[in-house]
């Protein structure tokens, strides 16, 4: 089923724009419509968000009902923060495998605003003041320019949902087609080859940075357009264990865009090194 990813900081009206969503195309489609996230499972927002294992395990969770219920027909729509990149770049190669279209609706809102929305809940529904500001500080903001951000509709809290703009993306859009992640990630030698150079090269960047930067600083990586933010030095072993775990998540899940390997891989070590 098509999918729709709802997006955006913690009490910025995701639940809302989901719950319209599914009226508008239970109204003007024969189609079948449905809601995962967070509160269908039932979970302590705040015990949740407060310790990173448990959040891996939500996300998980999540990604694992997307799965199961994702097909060609109905419609799905993914209520939750989705405030990782590399998240919903996992959530991107799930509609490849299925072959169906998807959108992102990113519902913007003030730091300010989601706090006093917050506020107006009932107690037992609200996120502590601590967590709300972690969440938002952590957000990751989608950009149209990623494959797995697009289409991408921002919808501010003044803003009606272009319901027919979001029709035509998901179901007058062509699938994505399928690529390694979905046949057979292996298959390519300049894949590999590039997974082991690119990743190898970072990787000796880092440690050459290393001698002259201070925890703070931002080292610059040749070939990618992101900065790995140095919290502490890493020695040649730490490092190359995160390189060896990127490399077997990578050649499951490989991208289509060899170009995009650096980037990943800066990412995948500003996560695991904080």
């Amino acid at each position: 089923m098509p999918l729709i990813l709802i997006c955006g900081h913690p009490c910025s009206g995701k639940s809302r724009r989901a719950n319209e969503l599914r009226d508008y195309f239970i109204e003007n489609t024969d189609r079948k419509v449905y809601i995962v996230g967070d509160e269908g499972l039932g979970v302590d927002r705040n015990s949740v968000y407060a310790d990173s294992q448990n959040e891996k395990n939500l996300r998980s969770a999540l990604r694992s009902e997307v799965e199961r219920k994702l097909n060609k027909d109905d419609i799905l729509i993914l209520d939750s923060l989705n405030y990782i990149k590399g998240y919903r770049y996992e959530l991107f190669c799930l509609i490849k495998h299925a072959q169906t279209p998807h959108c992102l609706v990113y519902c913007l809102t003030s730091a300010d605003l989601s706090s006093d929305w917050n506020k107006e809940r009932k107690v037992d529904c609200q996120y502590s003041q601590e967590i709300l500001d972690a969440l938002i500080l952590r957000f990751e903001a989608p950009d149209s320019r990623n494959r797995w951000d697009s289409p991408l509709f921002t919808i501010q809290n003044e803003d009606t949902l272009p319901f027919e703009a979001i029709s035509d993306a998901i179901f007058k859009r062509k699938a994505p087609l399928p690529n390694q992640s979905t046949q057979c990630p292996l298959s390519s030698t300049n894949f590999l080859y590039e997974l082991d150079r690119v990743t190898q090269d970072i990787v000796m960047a880092v440690l050459d940075s290393q001698r002259t930067s201070v925890p703070g600083d931002h080292i610059l990586i040749p070939g990618a357009t992101e900065k790995i933010e140095l919290t502490r030095s890493r020695n040649m072993a730490e490092l190359r264990k995160l390189r060896r775990q990127f490399i077997s998540y990578t050649k499951i899940h490989p991208t289509e865009d060899i170009g995009q390997i650096a980037n990943m891989f800066v990412q995948y070590l500003n996560k695991s090194m904080h």
